[in-house]
């Protein structure tokens, strides 16, 4: 039973509470990290179980007082708005028990790449470039660029950035798949829409304990960065491309001047992308998380359309339109965060109630 599950993790809570008030757990400094993290995580779930058996013993009260004249009507205005908060908690609950993607805390890459359509493509990878960086400066999360490859109008042919902070990729985990712009490209003088398209793909960062890689398994080369040319472009091979020969996966770091700094960065970015392709190879075809992410799992599929005659974005995996084109490109993804969490949330819970 639900209540059963939530009181046994209060029951667990407490005990937390307890052993972290022990000299000797403060004293053992992992020991501590690793129970605090235990006592971070259930703490919603405690504190939603709490306020929802106070919202019961209110409703007792509440039902005596209906049977009183004179605060009848308030009583029965109160009980049925405690009822239906009682009925949310509970929703909460169940979802709170839920298991918890274990990726959701990490640090991220976001891979874009300019679909069809030729520079304007490339131009729209641009736009959304930006859109990811600026999302990311209003949650306080540090970026930096990992390789890019830009055009000379100023759009990009691909770009991968990593985004850093707690809870990184609980945010921008729906990114991942085909978004699809329709607008009036500058160099159009007919005035014609075109319609082009970039691929997102939001990777988690993987740690040494989550993937091993032989190193005998690496080709490592070097090259001279590329770049706009002029004083931009390094004299030196800085560059660093590392392929892992069983799997044919190639990563490029070129950012930084040292080659040792765009080595550990073009790792860290093949360890993930391995991980990644690993998961997915494990699970089959997809799971409940990954089709509301993209559609079927296919990440050609169109996940999102951006429509700037119309000022709209749409985002077709849960049928959402808004109308603020300038404000979502800024970096307001708040809204299509939250509205796709809740798609998440409602079919993880439809599929925990038929188990």
């Amino acid at each position: 039973m639900l209540l059963d599950k939530v009181a046994s993790v209060e029951k667990r809570y407490i005990e937390l509470e307890k052993l972290m008030a022990s000299p000797d757990i403060i004293s053992d400094r992992e020991r501590y990290n690793s129970l605090s993290k235990e006592l971070s995580d259930i703490r919603d779930i405690v504190s939603k179980y709490r306020e929802y058996r106070k919202i019961l013993a209110e409703m007792e009260n509440l039902k005596a007082m209906v049977k009183d004249r004179e605060v009848s009507a308030i009583a029965e205005t109160e009980l049925a708005d405690h009822d239906k908060r009682q009925h949310q908690l509970m929703n909460d609950l169940e979802y709170l028990l839920l298991p918890k993607d274990p990726y959701d805390d990490k640090n991220i890459f976001i891979e874009i790449r300019a679909g069809t359509g030729g520079e304007e493509a490339a131009l729209f990878a641009g736009s959304l470039l930006r859109m990811y960086l600026r999302y990311a400066e209003r949650k306080d999360f540090k970026t930096e660029m990992i390789n890019d490859s830009p055009t000379g109008l100023g759009g990009y042919k691909e770009a991968v950035i990593g985004i850093y902070g707690k809870g990184a990729y609980s945010l921008f985990k729906y990114e991942s798949g085909t978004h699809r712009v329709q607008r009036v490209p500058a160099t159009e003088a007919s005035g014609r829409i075109h319609t082009s398209a970039a691929t997102v793909a939001v990777i988690p960062e993987a740690d040494d304990i989550d993937l091993k890689i032989d190193e005998r398994d690496l080709r490592v080369d070097t090259f001279r960065s590329g770049g706009a040319g002029g004083q931009n472009v390094n004299k030196v091979s800085s560059a660093i491309r590392i392929t892992h020969i069983p799997t044919n996966t190639v990563v490029v770091c070129q950012d930084e001047r040292s080659q040792h700094q765009n080595r550990a960065k073009a790792m860290k970015l093949l360890r993930s992308r391995l991980l990644d392709e690993r998961l997915v190879k494990q699970k089959g075809e997809i799971d409940e998380l990954r089709r509301i992410q993209i559609g079927s799992g296919d990440r050609s599929e169109k996940v999102r359309t951006y429509n700037y005659p119309q000022n709209r974005i749409t985002d077709h995996r849960i049928g959402l339109s808004l109308y603020k084109i300038d404000a979502v490109l800024d970096g307001d993804l708040d809204e299509l965060v939250e509205a796709l969490s809740l798609a998440d949330k409602t079919v993880k819970l439809q599929k925990s109630k038929n188990a």
